[in-house]
């Protein structure tokens, strides 16, 4: 396990600095300080190491169960929005998400996290949390496109706010067409919402 993370944390690294299509097998070895062998004893392929790039990113990891599942879908987002820049396999990951050249060649994660909030959403919808109309897969699907076009627009277009903020933004536009009153007054989408989780994750396996 020590090895393939060893070979994933260099892909990513490679991928972000070099693109896909730049990224050789030759400096992801280089980079992880491993020989071609212990590569391909791994991953087969360029392609694979991409795939498992990409499968480390669909993650709750840091968010803990809450009593609201409306909460958990909000601190896997903002937590998610922290964790990016500070962790070279997700933003790798986000890159590689929207590089035609990869999706051509590579499965991508977004069915995985689109499946993954769905099912927050449905034991939220099924406690009452959300209002009646409220289609859980179309939601998912929308809370992961707004997410990923946020990051997207700030890596382009930066204003003095980070990613986590502009998660809070969106949700905060969003969660009042799904949530019931009762249930939207008590969400924490406030700045900083998503370092606190990680953090507070952290201490207790520390």
């Amino acid at each position: 396990m020590r090895t393939r993370r060893q070979l994933l944390t260099a892909a990513a690294s490679t991928f972000l600095e070099r693109g896909y299509e730049g990224a050789s097998i030759g400096e992801i070895t280089h980079r992880a300080g491993l020989t071609r062998g212990a590569v391909y004893f791994h991953f087969a392929s360029k392609e694979e190491l991409a795939q498992g790039v990409l499968d480390q990113a669909v993650t709750t990891e840091g968010v803990r169960p809450q009593t609201l599942k409306l909460q958990e879908l909000v601190d896997t987002a903002m937590a998610l929005a922290y964790r990016l820049p500070r962790e070279p396999v997700l933003a790798a990951a986000l890159r590689l998400a929207v590089d035609n050249g990869v999706r051509r060649n590579v499965r991508t994660a977004w069915p995985d996290w689109i499946a993954l909030l769905t099912g927050i959403l449905d034991d939220a919808k099924c406690r009452g949390e959300t209002l009646p109309h409220v289609d859980t897969g179309q939601t998912a699907r929308l809370v992961m496109s707004g997410w990923t076009g946020a990051a997207l627009v700030l890596d382009g277009v930066p204003d003095g706010h980070d990613l986590e903020y502009h998660v809070g933004t969106l949700l905060d536009h969003l969660l009042p067409s799904i949530a019931v009153p009762a249930v939207l007054a008590r969400l924490d989408t406030a700045a900083g919402r998503g370092a606190r989780v990680v953090a507070a994750a952290a201490r207790e396996t520390s």
